[in-house]
């Protein structure tokens, strides 16, 4: 009787018990980098207005790649090491699927409220997608769904397929013995391999990937494609956060050059100039923090700082380049990486309209854009929109030419310059971020800027601190001077000029240090430094 009422609970425990597959079917890292694949075959947008595609776009067999603007992804024309491993990825993957026996038959017809459950799926024939198809983990987000059609595969017009109870589109597999065509406006989700070409129509959307083999054509038409995350993908997080040191504090800022403003413009952040032009238009009442009108301690340390974090996002390797320059914008889409836009290649930088940046919900994602031959400029009414927990403080865009941002934008990101003049003379600007050029000048008209972060106190001296690490005298000074610690700590004291330039380092203790600067009148900072902070600065004066 003890037996028998085991095999009772037993039974009904399997039969309650969600259809899982438990052989998990698996996509190499090198077929997950792409969301349009084909073995041979072409590769053809046909929008007016272009895709927007999140992945690498590739073909392995010589097909002609045609019609894309800027894409979040790598492009493949033809052979090579990437294409060739997704390929090996692939074959991998669709010998898992083929050992793989169906245990469940759908109808010809899907959608209409259908859903589908975990496990293997037969589809004994041409099948379509109709009104919504349902794709329910059961609050098993492992959970796997292959979906086997012996024939073609389409969808029609308004047709979507929705993932609920937690499913997600990585573990979704659709195997396709023939081609698949997707009317206008719907949607699917997966990772589809197809036996035949395939169609995407006008405004279509892919939260997934299209594979094509053994041979043929991916064809779209201003469609929405990105790969999905999950299910063990890479976690973009983009390159390792720079160090800002005391530009973390500036708004504003040009190590050599004017800072002019007309009429009044408001900054939340420290505004200046470490020489080589005035500081005109500002005034203590529009700047929240410090207005530097002329060259100071603080203009100095920031000039060094500026130099090192231009040194640094030029020192990155870029992981995509986006390959229109005059074609950023437009809804596209970027999440964290290293982007490279070459200006001597189809045209000056441009954003126009919107640019997302999606940080695929990491608060931390950082995101640099490399702006190289030419200026970079903005449309009237462009804008920064940042997404899945995007921030402006860890957006970088390095240009090595001039910038101007133009009427009624919104701008998001610190503007990293190394020679070339920023103007922010447009009404209606905002910037959240910074401007900062090593060499040019700053002009504002009417706009706002608000520095995305606190003040770093961690990254930033203390100008103005008491402490007498060391004593300097006579300061003025007339050719020499000399430094002495006032204790037995070892200290580094580094001179700089008003250009940001050092002219003297030496290391002293108790022992008096005498330096000899004849000859040269002016202006210089000091910066001394012990236990590897910075613990004293200050101003010297050569007459």
């Amino acid at each position: 009787m003890k037996n028998k009422l085991l095999n009772i609970v037993t039974a009904v425990t399997l039969l309650t018990f969600p259809n899982i597959n438990f052989a998990q079917v698996t996509l190499g890292a090198n077929a997950s980098k792409f969301a349009l694949f084909t073995y041979s075959g072409a590769i053809g947008d046909n929008a007016s207005v272009h895709s927007h595609v999140t992945g690498g776009i590739g073909t392995d067999g010589g097909g002609l790649i045609s019609g894309f603007g800027n894409v979040n992804g790598v492009m493949h024309p033809g052979s090579d090491i990437a294409t060739a491993a997704c390929i090996s990825d692939l074959n991998a993957t669709i010998a898992q699927i083929n050992a793989m026996p169906a245990t469940l038959t759908g109808p010809l017809i899907l959608g209409n409220g259908y859903t589908v459950t975990p496990g293997v799926w037969a589809i004994p024939g041409n099948a379509s997608v109709n009104a919504d198809l349902f794709i329910d983990a059961q609050n098993v987000s492992s959970s796997q769904f292959i979906i086997k059609i012996a024939g073609t595969f389409s969808t029609s017009t308004l047709s979507r397929v929705k993932l609920i109870n937690g499913a997600l589109a990585c573990n979704v597999f659709w195997q396709v013995s023939g081609a698949v065509t997707m009317a206008s406006l719907s949607t699917v989700r997966g990772n589809i391999i197809a036996g035949g070409a395939i169609i995407m129509g006008s405004g279509d959307s892919l939260e997934g990937r299209m594979f094509v083999t053994p041979a043929g054509s991916i064809t779209i038409d201003g469609i929405t494609a990105f790969t999905p995350v999950g299910c063990s993908s890479a976690v973009l997080a983009g390159p390792k956060y720079p160090n800002l040191g005391t530009t973390s504090c500036y708004a504003l800022f040009t190590s050599a050059g004017a800072l002019g403003n007309s009429p009044t413009s408001t900054s939340v952040g420290d505004v200046g100039s470490n020489g080589g032009g005035s500081v005109t238009g500002w005034t203590p009442a529009d700047v929240t923090g410090a207005l530097h009108v002329s060259p100071d301690g603080s203009t100095a340390q920031c000039a060094l700082d500026l130099s090192k974090l231009y040194d640094t996002l030029n020192a990155m390797v870029p992981d995509i380049q986006l390959l229109y320059p005059v074609e950023i914008g437009g809804n596209l889409v970027l999440t964290p990486h290293v982007y490279l836009v070459d200006g001597s290649t189809n045209g000056p930088a441009t954003l126009t309209d919107s640019l997302y940046l999606d940080a695929q919900n990491d608060v931390n994602g950082v995101f640099v854009i490399k702006i190289i031959n030419g200026a970079f400029t903005t449309s009237v009414n462009s804008r920064i929109k940042l997404i899945n927990g995007a921030q402006s403080k860890n957006v970088f865009w390095m240009v090595d030419g001039a910038v101007s941002i133009n009427n009624n934008s919104i701008f998001r990101g610190n503007i990293v310059v190394s020679s070339g003049a920023i103007n922010i003379v447009n009404t209606g600007i905002t910037l959240d971020g910074r401007a900062l050029t090593k060499i040019g000048t700053i002009t504002t008209t009417a706009m706002k800027v608000t520095i995305p972060s606190v003040c770093s106190a961690t990254n930033v001296p203390s100008f103005d601190a008491a402490t007498d690490a060391v004593t300097i005298y006579p300061n003025p000074f007339n050719g020499q001077f000399i430094i002495q610690a006032n204790d037995n700590q070892l200290l580094v004291i580094s001179i700089y000029n008003v250009m940001g330039q050092m002219v003297y380092e030496t290391t002293v203790n108790k022992n008096s240090e005498t330096v000899n600067l004849s000859g040269a009148s002016g202006m210089y900072f000091y910066k001394v430094i012990g236990n590897n902070k910075t613990i004293q600065t200050g101003k010297l004066i050569a007459q």
